[in-house]
């Protein structure tokens, strides 16, 4: 009797006794885009930890007599103006865009997601004085920012970081401070509060935890603009400092040799390609998994 009962239950019942996060990563390993970018940054990820194992030279060794080599069965990727391993320097090269986009949008999180809360929880003059600065440094683009930001602090791949998190940091705080003004008047806020819970435990156990969908969506997006940034930086030589590897500088050196060694641009550039793609199809993946119409 029971066996035949539940075999009855229909499947969108069965779905609703599933657990959120489960449903969440079934419906993004159902995305193939999501899969193959989860795929393609787990990889990135992997060469950036091992980049001393798998790295098969040093990547600011040089060598007069390598100067400009194509690619060949000793060097795969070719070689650059100074002799140097291409192949070497694209994969420590990943540390520092990884590195920098993942610090940089922790940044980011850490000092917009609060201001945001307050500013979209508490209203007032102080939701004002936020809203105010926030509409101030969205007027000025991102990259922009970042490089003025940057220039200020001085040259170096942790001044890049600092400056790029700082320029992010607005698109949280707008962002977290739509999703607060939105949930602050769902049925569970209103019940949390005439239990008598304190302001700053609605804020941070009811309200927080169901925006969090939105803000790791926004998150993943915004680590994709952050290596880019970071990227365009080492490029105008304001990010990682030679002799170590960027994706950014790679691009810097090889723009005068794009005719005799196009290699020196290409696998720097398709790294940036593949590193950003990737991100975003995860981003849009986490999207439509996360969304609760979504079935």
């Amino acid at each position: 009797m029971t066996g035949a009962v539940l075999s009855n239950i229909p499947v969108s019942v069965g779905d609703e006794l599933e657990s959120p996060t489960r449903r969440a990563l079934r419906r993004l390993f159902r995305r193939k885009g999501a899969v193959l970018g989860l795929i393609v940054i787990s990889i990135f990820i992997l060469l950036a930890l091992f980049a001393s194992f798998v790295s098969p030279y040093d990547p600011i060794a040089t060598s007069w007599t390598l100067v400009r080599r194509p690619p060949s069965a000793a060097h795969w990727f070719g070689t650059d103006e100074l002799g140097r391993d291409v192949l070497a320097r694209v994969i420590y090269g990943a540390r520092a865009s990884l590195l920098a986009g993942a610090i940089s949008v922790s940044i980011a999180l850490t000092v917009g997601v609060p201001l945001g809360l307050i500013s979209g929880y508490r209203g007032g003059f102080l939701d004002a004085l936020i809203s105010r600065i926030t509409d101030a440094m969205l007027a000025c683009p991102f990259l922009i920012l970042a490089i003025a930001l940057a220039a200020f602090l001085g040259p170096s791949l942790s001044n890049a970081m600092i400056a790029i998190g700082v320029s992010a940091t607005p698109i949280f705080v707008r962002l977290t401070r739509g999703q607060v003004m939105s949930v602050k008047v769902e049925d569970y806020v209103e019940a949390a509060r005439a239990m008598g819970n304190p302001r700053w435990r609605i804020a941070l156990f009811h309200i927080l935890p169901n925006i969090m969908p939105a803000l790791l969506v926004q998150a993943t997006l915004s680590i994709a603009a952050a290596i880019i940034a970071e990227a365009a930086l080492s490029f105008l030589g304001l990010g990682q400092q030679p002799p170590s590897p960027s994706w950014g500088s790679m691009l810097n050196a090889a723009q005068r040799f794009l005719t005799q060694a196009p290699w020196m641009a290409i696998w720097p550039g398709l790294a940036i390609f593949l590193v950003v793609l990737s991100l975003n199809l995860v981003g849009d993946g986490l999207r439509d998994a996360l969304d609760p119409r979504e079935r």
